[in-house]
């Protein structure tokens, strides 16, 4: 008999706030966080605009001598971790049964991209002995475990898109044989630099809207022209149902099933029709026992494909779809993050009653025709939600939480 898993402490960080309080609350009232980039110099670029954090100070996490060596997708994980740990209210633990599973899509591309000029220009000796160990997407739960004495298992998800998705899965996995009996899981992600946006202006994912920023993130609408970039990350605890309730912990959400699958089509398109994603959703209902679920977090990017086959995918998983919204119009697309920070807005939606808008619909897509719940927040009682996560690759993850019984 596998283990109860269940959710008892969460965390995020993104372009709409440096909490989790404040940032649900931005998110719901439908306030963009998305604007001109000014962590670099963006002018010469195609593209202008992303979803930064602004005003995170990293020595609020680590000692002034430590924040040089972790890239800022490191320094944004510990902050949601903090967040999370503090708000598990753990107590003592044995940190021999307390891993950590963490992920990213690209990691530390920000150092990768200066130390390489720094070597090209100034020679190999000027490259910085920090640069290895702040890049490794791994070092993300090295130095959470570091920081916080977990010595359970370690883990490390690095699916593009999907990766935060599989993040939690993984330390679902791990509680449910009984490999740990907590998983702190984090994802972060930090790649708005000049080859970032470079690289994914280049694929022409991004959208070009530079001269409104705020409307230029706009899944399911007719007039979407690309994803925009976003940064941050989320964190969740996860912990056996039975230790949960024997410490008398907060229980936001159970971990009811979860479904990951593989487009085999593209390596950047998915699978037509959304045949991979259907796959994943249908695996993660089997699992929880559940022919539907009362909200959905789309991965809903702000592109042509995913939109419209995500739009399928799910029309074709379920009779009466229910309601869904995508955050990335508010944060953008937090590649690699996207997964934990969504978790966290998901696993917030059922706490709270309230689900959180698709902004910047305005001109409904006629193929992408559900109930998308455009540019206004709703309030319901709800008592599952499903969060999917597609990445490049054609990898998807998707998860569903429910009221613990």
């Amino acid at each position: 008999m596998f283990k109860r898993v269940v959710i008892t402490g969460i965390g995020m960080i993104n372009s709409t706030g440096l909490n989790k309080e404040s940032s649900f609350k931005a998110i719901a009232e439908g306030k963009c966080g998305i604007e001109k980039i000014t962590l670099f110099d963006a002018s010469s670029h195609p593209v202008s605009i992303a979803g930064e954090v602004k005003g995170f100070d990293p020595e609020a996490v680590l000692d002034g001598k430590e924040v040089k060596k972790a890239d800022r997708f490191i320094q944004l994980g510990l902050k949601a971790a903090q967040d999370a740990i503090k708000d598990a209210n753990l107590g003592k633990f044995d940190a021999e049964r307390f891993g950590v599973s963490s992920a990213a899509g690209i990691g530390g591309l920000p150092n990768i991209e200066k130390n390489a000029i720094s070597s090209h220009v100034r020679g190999a000796r000027k490259v910085s002995p920090f640069f290895i160990p702040s890049a490794l997407i791994n070092m993300l739960g090295g130095f959470v475990s570091i920081q916080y004495g977990l010595k359970g298992p370690n883990l490390s998800s690095v699916t593009a898109c999907a990766a935060g998705t599989h993040a939690i899965c993984e330390a679902a996995k791990t509680i449910m044989i009984g490999g740990a009996d907590k998983m702190l899981v984090v994802g972060a992600e930090a790649a708005i630099c000049d080859i970032g946006i470079a690289g994914f202006a280049s694929m022409r994912a991004l959208s070009t809207r530079n001269d409104d920023p705020q409307r230029a993130s706009r899944p399911f609408d007719n007039e979407r022209d690309g994803f925009v970039m976003g940064e941050g990350a989320g964190a969740l605890i996860l912990e056996t149902y039975d230790d949960a309730v024997k410490r008398g912990a907060r229980i936001y959400a159970e971990i009811a099933g979860f479904g990951e699958s593989g487009d085999a089509n593209h390596i950047t398109t998915p699978s037509p029709g959304g045949e991979g994603a259907k796959r994943a959703m249908a695996a993660a209902l089997k699992m929880a026992a559940l022919e539907s679920v009362d909200y959905i977090n789309a991965h809903g990017t702000s592109t042509k494909y995913n939109d419209l086959y995500e739009t399928m995918a799910i029309k074709s998983v379920f009779k009466n779809p229910p309601p869904i919204s995508s955050t990335k119009g508010q944060i953008g697309h937090c590649l690699g993050a996207a997964g934990t920070i969504e978790a966290v807005i998901s696993v917030m939606a059922l706490s709270e009653g309230i689900l959180p808008p698709t902004i910047n619909q305005e001109v409904k897509d006629p193929e992408c025709d559900l109930d998308y719940i455009p540019n206004i927040a709703r309030r319901a009682d709800i008592q599952s939600v499903m969060s999917n996560s597609f990445g490049f690759g054609g990898t998807n993850g998707v998860i569903i939480f429910k009221k613990a019984n």
